[in-house]
């Protein structure tokens, strides 16, 4: 991402985490840093339930963990440090759409496109742009109002009823009112997801995709090096980090995973004992070895005995 309102003049180190629950409800945090020579807003199309209302998308307040991004590093052991978010205060421009004060933000959803109309219009893009994404007719749109300035903000964090089976990740480019087939992308892609817990292999090393899932996963799961109970139930304590780079220039898209199996319960993995594997072959040889002589001994006690009689 992101799509801006207006042009900005740059936008880096993107980092968005993304979790969906059994309830089919997505979690998404977004954090970056960006310089606008004038007062802008982000604009998140999602992949909303239909039929869409104010009320499908929940903000959730992270100004209390500016750091969550920073802390993720701590998953992936010699990463290089991310860095420190800073406050901004804003003020309402929104028109009668309802307006949310999310910590440092202006926040509201507008559930479809037509509903952009009741938006400040200094805030909106122009029909022509929205032509060239025709991906996002009956999409809803979460738009944050930001401040002037080279900022890094504290992350922005929402829920909202999804209508995808997939994890969701807004990450098309809309950075100088026109829409580019592709875009330099700076993004570091978090996600969890019980399925893929179910998959994968044992930890490597911090930048290696794991031969499974082909995403990076974190050493330990997520309650050991974050404090979760902060979140307000965005991650999951129980449940490792997977992680996709993105950086270069790729084409200008939205990013989705689909996971197999329940998003918030694994299945057994079997994949991290693959090295005691041996032993339990063994272990398991020997014991069928000696049940099957065993049989073999009764049943020649039953024949001698039967012999006598």
């Amino acid at each position: 991402m992101c799509i801006f309102a207006r042009p900005v003049i740059s936008v880096s180190a993107t980092n968005i985490f993304a979790r969906m629950t059994a309830s089919q409800t997505q979690f998404l945090v977004y954090q970056m840093s960006y310089h606008s020579d004038q007062k802008n807003a982000m604009i998140l199309p999602i992949p909303v339930r239909l039929p869409a209302s104010e009320a499908s998308v929940t903000f959730i307040d992270l100004s209390h963990y500016r750091n969550l991004f920073f802390d993720f590093q701590r998953g992936y052991p010699e990463v290089a440090q991310m860095s420190i978010g800073c406050s901004i205060q804003t003020k309402s421009v929104m028109s009668d759409l309802k307006v949310f004060e999310v910590g440092d933000y202006i926040a509201s959803f507008v559930p479809t496109l037509s509903d952009f109309s009741r938006l400040d219009e200094r805030f909106r893009l122009s029909d022509s742009v929205w032509n060239q994404l025709p991906d996002y007719q009956d999409f809803g749109f979460v738009v944050f109002q930001l401040a002037q300035g080279a900022l890094k903000p504290h992350p922005m964090a929402f829920k909202f009823e999804s209508r995808s089976q997939s994890i969701f990740f807004p990450t098309r480019h809309v950075h100088d009112g026109e829409v580019h087939p592709a875009e330099d992308f700076d993004h570091n892609l978090f996600l969890q997801h019980a399925g893929l817990d179910s998959r994968v292999g044992g930890y490597q090393n911090c930048d290696l995709p794991d031969s499974n899932t082909h995403l990076i996963r974190s050493k330990q799961m997520a309650g050991r090096f974050l404090k979760t109970q902060d979140t307000r139930g965005i991650i999951s304590p129980d449940l490792l980090l997977h992680r996709k780079i993105i950086k270069g220039n790729y084409p200008n898209k939205d990013y989705e995973f689909s996971p197999l199996g329940h998003p918030e319960v694994p299945n057994f993995n079997f994949r991290p004992w693959a090295a005691w594997s041996p032993w339990l072959l063994a272990v398991a040889g020997l014991s069928w070895f000696f049940a099957r002589r065993e049989r073999i001994r009764r049943a020649r006690r039953s024949e001698d005995s039967s012999g006598h009689s």
